[in-house]
């Protein structure tokens, strides 16, 4: 799948929309990604799937691996949704609506420990979520996280956006 043997899922069939800017050309319904399960399948393009799996080999894995565990799964909060920015009505697009972003809200350790953002962003779980937070920022083009407003305070939203100065991370 996308020519990427990181990835576990299926090719779909052409996502379009009656909404200009909604859909997805060739998108992917991932179930896995480099190995780590994903609690419900996450639809988006090829390039965000490859993105995801190399913020997990490169960042999640070593960073489970300094709290003595491995990383098991990944609850997924949001993957291809035509809808506009953080659900307001007259907002642009989301990068959502076109298959090229990912919201996470929890993240599964092989000793049994389930770390959500919400709980861990100012809790035990603190530096672990922070690392990958701040680790994300280059790897997709937009980082957003609890410090960046009322709408992230539960989740990471992660996406391949491109912007003129890099990546844009709060």
């Amino acid at each position: 799948m996308c020519d990427d043997p990181r990835l576990a899922g299926q090719t779909i069939t052409r996502i379009a929309s009656a909404t200009p800017g909604c859909g997805i050309e060739r998108p992917v319904r991932l179930s896995a990604v480099a190995g780590v399960r994903l609690d419900r399948p996450a639809i988006g393009d090829c390039r965000l799937a490859s993105r995801l799996a190399d913020w997990i080999e490169r960042v999640a894995r070593p960073a489970a691996r300094g709290l003595g565990s491995e990383l098991v799964s990944i609850e997924v909060a949001a993957s291809y949704a035509c809808r506009p920015r953080n659900n307001r009505p007259g907002a642009r697009l989301s990068e959502h609506a076109r298959g090229r972003a990912i919201d996470i809200a929890a993240f599964g350790l092989a000793d049994g420990r389930r770390i959500t953002v919400l709980d861990g962003w100012r809790g035990e779980a603190r530096a672990f979520l922070a690392r990958l937070h701040r680790r994300a920022c280059g790897i997709f083009g937009t980082v957003l996280g609890p410090d960046s407003d009322r709408w992230h305070r539960n989740h990471f939203h992660f996406d391949v956006a491109r912007y003129r100065m890099g990546s844009y991370c709060r």
